[in-house]
Parts: C-alpha cells; sequence; structure tokens
C-alpha cells in the first residue's frame, strides 16, 4: 500500500479546498428547509461551486469502476439512506434528517470533502439523538489521530463509542485518503480493533466519515440507480465527515469554516465522554 505523504505547499492547497468544501455546507444551511427539494438544493450548490468559488464538483459525472456516472454536483441522504442518495423533486418534510455530502475540487486539482446532517423543522427525539452522537463519534476518530498511532485506534474508538450507545456502525463504506485524487490510500474502517492498520505519519490527510445506524448495521442497495444505499431494516441513518490532516503533534481539521458545528467539549477538554 502506498500512502502519499503530502508536503507543506500541497497541505495549502489541500486547506483551501477543504475550507472551500465546506463554505459550500455554509451556504446551503439557509435554503435546507421543508418545502425546499433536494434537486433545488443541488442546482444551488453546483451554481455556487462554479460561479462564486470557481470551483467544481467532484461527484458530478464521477463514475468508479461498475457504476453508472453519479448525475449530482452533491448527495443528499434521507433517513434511512445510509450514503449516495440522488437529489430528486420530493419536498423535504417536517421530520426529516438528511446528510449533505459535499467535494469539490479547486482549479489547482485539490479535492475537499466534508458532509453534515440537517434536522429539518422539530424531529424526533431518536433522530436527534443519533444525529448527535454520530457527529461525537466522529470527533471521537479524530481525537486518535496522532503521529504513532494506528487508523486501528481511529475504528475502534468510533465503534466502541456507538456501540456504547445502543448503535451499530456500516462497516461496508469507509474513510480515504484524499489530494489530487478523490479517494485514495489508506481506507479509514470506523471499527475494528487498537493498534492494528497503517501508523499515522505527519503529512498524511483522509476522510473520517462515519455512517451510524439507529438499527442494525446491514445494508441494501435500493431501487435502480445503481448508487442509493439504504439500512436493509429500514431505520434512520446518520453520517458526518471531516478531512483530517496528521501533524507533527496531533491532528489538524481542515474541513472547516465559519459556519462549521461547534467542535463538541469534550474535544477542547481531551477527555471522552463517557457511552451509554
Amino acid at each position: 500500500m502506498s500512502i502519499n505523504i503530502k508536503s507543506a505547499a500541497d497541505i495549502q492547497g489541500m486547506r483551501e479546498a477543504c475550507r472551500l468544501a465546506s463554505e459550500v455546507l455554509d451556504y446551503l444551511t439557509p435554503f435546507v428547509t421543508a418545502g425546499v427539494t433536494t434537486k433545488e438544493i443541488d442546482r444551488l450548490a453546483g451554481e455556487y461551486m462554479v460561479n462564486v468559488q470557481g470551483t467544481r464538483s467532484a461527484t458530478l459525472g464521477y463514475q468508479p469502476p461498475g457504476y453508472p456516472p453519479y448525475p449530482a454536483s452533491l448527495c443528499t441522504s434521507l433517513n434511512n439512506v445510509v450514503c449516495h442518495g440522488i437529489p430528486n423533486e420530493k419536498p423535504l418534510k417536517k421530520g426529516d434528517i438528511m446528510n449533505i455530502d459535499v467535494t469539490v475540487i479547486t482549479k489547482d486539482g485539490w479535492f475537499g470533502d466534508n458532509s453534515r446532517m440537517y434536522l429539518i423543522g422539530e424531529t424526533s427525539i431518536a433522530a436527534k439523538r443519533l444525529c448527535q452522537v454520530t457527529f461525537e463519534a466522529m470527533w471521537v476518530g479524530i481525537m486518535q489521530v496522532k503521529p504513532g498511532n494506528r487508523l486501528g485506534d481511529v475504528g475502534h474508538a468510533i465503534q466502541k463509542f456507538a456501540e456504547g450507545h445502543g448503535y451499530s456502525v456500516v462497516r461496508e463504506f469507509c474513510g480515504h485518503g484524499i489530494g489530487k485524487v478523490f479517494h485514495e490510500e489508506p481506507q479509514v474502517l470506523h471499527y475494528g480493533r487498537p493498534g492494528t492498520l497503517e501508523v499515522l505519519k505527519p503529512g498524511m490527510v483522509f476522510t473520517i466519515e462515519p455512517m451510524i445506524n439507529i438499527g442494525r448495521r446491514e445494508i441494501k442497495e435500493h431501487g435502480n440507480d445503481g448508487w442509493t444505499i439504504v439500512t436493509k431494516d429500514r431505520s434512520l441513518s446518520a453520517q458526518w465527515e471531516h478531512t483530517v490532516l496528521v501533524t507533527e503533534t496531533g491532528y489538524e481539521v481542515m474541513t472547516m469554516s465559519a459556519g462549521s458545528p461547534a467542535t463538541p467539549a469534550f474535544v477542547n477538554a481531551e477527555t471522552l465522554p463517557a457511552t451509554a
């Protein structure tokens, strides 16, 4: 396995791409309300990337082996959709939860990748709790990022935290290295054993993006679009994603911007929250 270690100049390019990716989500936030369609959110994002930022979407036309070309500028994964939901004409309604996943490419060819959960109007307590615990689980994983630790430490921390709250972790999809390629080594599992897998080294850049289900972890493909993944038991699913740099002393979360959700208090305290 060849993991690309980023130079100082590379890291500057990634910082810009990741900030811009986060700013797309900042821009979209006021529009994510009941009555709007995900197709309209997609249109707004595409126009903002091209006309305001001078970036372009990494997902539009993206076609890995065995997949049809992805038809939109972002992914909108609603309620029981785990990932890769395709925007459509159906309006959002109060009580929905939705992940919006945005990846931009800068004019210099760097990719920035992130996602956030959105709660539409007043949601159920169970839905709110799932979104919050998933957000915290991502940060619990991020806190394991420092030179000398291993990717297994990241995955184990996320799994232990999520399962400790009674949830399950999707295993078929994972985080990934990123740079001038959308998906590169290493793969970043959100479950596993501590002290296993690749050793973290300064200059590594990858995403941490746990997908956590309120029910069982099993998933399936939905319909025949070739992309949409749902929970097999139709239970709610949530996901959050940041792109993270391994620094000389720890980590830097690269996908932060003015509108990013506040970092959990336990991150600043550097003590992990208790599980249920």
